[in-house]
């Protein structure tokens, strides 16, 4: 009850749900901020490009959310900044040979249809910038594929764009002695822009988790799931340790392990549930890598455990101290009791 006596109704039927004292805007500002190191690598190894698809990717997010909300009468939320972080997510996903457009019509794919037309900012049951790169991927897959010689190997390779090391891993070919392990993790490797340094996503991680904004569970059960699978089954001319820790260290596996995966919304909130869910992301991971029709798998694995948060959260609820079996059982009653006499 508030000053003058009107009932305040907490909704709390939708995520996140989370006990802390920062709002989402500072949330968000966190993971902007993690994320900035990563496109400076980018614009390192593939000039201005990245710049113009990032910036076109986050005016298109904004621009969408604002639009949408003025239309339909609502209030504004740009100002939490999520919009922001799914126009960075999305843009640093692309590939850099890609058109300015594309970012554009992936973020209204992930603003408005997958995250404003089901209530906004915690009401979305997939999470937007993955969904809008999945989107991309199955109406572009040609362009989204093609892959630029990063500044740092223009020297060695000849041509224009290469394949990844990913390529390499699952289509059969030998490994080039240019894709070292050491390349792969301080970013010496052609894939989206955001994918070409694992050191620097891992110190954004680092960064996340020390502030708090994330937990570690999800990313480290995801990663640690994809390198045991691997390191299990193996493949290709190399070592099974070699061949788990260029799994770990190519594509977009670990930007979307503590970036993507992550996500407040759809996540799970139980702690053994973000264990289980980034099992269970790993293992649909390298499910998708061994048997798919294209090496990378992390997108479309993190949307289909989105599918099974709400379920994973009920296998894994919380216990209500203080409240009796007997007080559940009354209260199911009388909601039953309630919905019998409604008709």
């Amino acid at each position: 009850m508030n000053e003058k006596n009107e009932r305040i109704v907490l909704d709390v039927a939708y995520q996140p749900q989370v006990r802390t004292t920062r709002d989402t805007k500072s949330l968000m500002l966190d993971v902007i901020i993690a994320l900035l190191p990563a496109v400076v690598v980018a614009v390192w190894q593939f000039g201005t490009q990245p710049l113009l698809m990032v910036a076109c990717s986050v005016a298109a997010a904004v621009f969408f959310e604002w639009g949408y909300r003025k239309l339909l009468h609502k209030d504004p939320s740009i100002g939490d900044l999520s919009a922001v972080v799914t126009g960075l997510l999305l843009g640093l996903s692309m590939p850099s040979t890609a058109q300015w457009w594309m970012p554009v019509v992936g973020a209204f794919f992930a603003i408005v249809v997958v995250k404003q037309l089901y209530g906004g900012i915690g009401k979305n049951f997939l999470n937007p910038a993955l969904a809008g790169r999945a989107f991309l991927l199955s109406s572009y897959s040609l362009a989204m594929g093609q892959f630029a010689v990063p500044n740092s190997l223009k020297n060695i390779v000849d041509g224009v764009s290469m394949a990844t090391p990913l390529s390499y891993l699952y289509g059969g070919g030998k490994m080039p002695a240019y894709f070292r392990l050491s390349s792969l993790f301080l970013g010496n490797t052609p894939g989206s822009l955001a994918e070409v340094s694992s050191l620097i996503l891992l110190a954004g991680g680092v960064y996340l988790i020390a502030r708090k904004v994330i937990s570690w569970r999800i990313p480290v059960s995801f990663i640690g799931t994809v390198f045991v699978l691997t390191l299990i089954f193996g493949g290709g001319d190399m070592s099974n340790l070699d061949f788990a820790l260029y799994n770990v260290c190519s594509g977009a596996l670990i930007l979307v392990a503590i970036f993507m995966a992550t996500d407040y919304a759809t996540s799970p909130v139980t702690k053994n549930g973000q264990l289980l869910y980034g099992f269970g992301c790993g293992a649909i991971t390298v499910l998708i890598r061994y048997f798919g029709g294209f090496p990378e798998g992390t997108t479309y694995a993190v949307l289909i455990m989105n599918l099974c948060t709400w379920a994973i959260d009920k296998g894994f609820h919380r216990h209500q101290f203080g409240v009796s079996k007997e007080d559940i059982a009354a209260e199911k009653a009388a909601k039953k009791a309630a919905k019998e006499a409604a008709k």
